[in-house]
Order: structure tokens, then sequence, then C-alpha cells
């Protein structure tokens, strides 16, 4: 019998862990990575266009192709009812240095139901605000792995139910 002796990690991605055969280098964090939600944003666009060209015939069969659910498609794809000036500025966000990207698509989901684009940019703009205040509580307290996305509970009022309370 032969027993073969390799190294390996796990990587995990959202719920799932899988084992991977270690590589010979660990791999280096890429500097100045893209944030993971302009890509999708970015994707979302051209699988609109796709869709209109009709290269594919529906969601179904882009999820299809790309090897994901039907209700992840749907998620990426509800990034284009965004405002156009909100949808530019995920697009130009910049770049992650280290850490974390700020502002992830589940964050998102809320604006994206909101038809109205008036309230879809009151509710990015107090998004933004609740993450430029975590970020600079962060950088100035201890170093702790804290997350970004207690800012989603804050964005489940109404400007209406803000106007009434303020």
């Amino acid at each position: 019998m032969t027993t073969v002796v390799r190294p390996i990690h796990f990587v995990r991605r959202g719920r799932r862990t899988k084992a991977v055969s270690a590589p010979d280098v660990a791999p280096k964090a890429l500097p100045n990575r893209v944030p993971r939600v302009a890509r999708l944003m970015a994707l979302a666009i051209h699988f609109d266009g796709m869709l209109r060209k009709g290269v594919v015939a529906d969601q179904s069969e882009l999820a299809h192709i790309c090897e994901v659910t039907q209700p992840r498609i749907t998620q990426i794809m509800n990034l284009l009812h965004l405002a156009p000036d909100i949808q530019e500025e995920l697009l130009f966000m910049p770049a992650t240095v280290d850490g974390r990207d700020l502002i992830h698509e589940h964050m998102l989901r809320s604006i994206t139901r909101v038809s109205g684009w008036n309230t879809q940019r009151h509710q990015w703009r107090k998004m933004q605000t609740v993450i430029t205040r975590q970020r600079e509580s962060l950088a100035s307290s201890s170093p702790r792995d804290e997350s970004l996305c207690a800012c989603r509970g804050s964005l489940q009022t109404s400007p209406a139910a803000d106007s009434v309370a303020g």
C-alpha cells in the first residue's frame, strides 16, 4: 500500500468548507483588489446585455451557464434596480487595500427593493454615513473583528418614518 502525505488547507466559502491541497508557496493577498460589489454590478450590467441581445433566453439559463442558483442570479440582477448614480458609485468604488470590503451586496438588498430613486439615494447616503462612522471608530479603537453589516438595521426605516421621528 502506498501512502501519500500532502499538506492541505481548508477554504471556506459561505457555509461550505472545502479541503484543498496546499500549494507549495502560500498565495499572497492581492493588494488593491476591486471590491466584490463592484464586480457584481459589472456582472449585472453584462448579464443584462446578454439577455437583451438574446445570447441567453432567460435568467434560468444564465444561472445554469454560470453554475449558480437562480435566486443568486436574481440577487445580482436586482442591482440594476438601483438609481444610475448609485450604480456608477458602485462601479467606481476605490480598491480594497486590505481586510474586508466595506459594502457588500447583501447590504444593498433593502435599497434595491425601494422603487423610488430619491428614496434609494437617501438610504444610500445613510448607509455610507454609518459605514464611515464605523470605519472611523474601528480605526480609533483597538483592532477588533467587527462586522460592518450592523448598518442594515438602520436602513429598514423609511424616510417618512425619519421625518415623523425627527
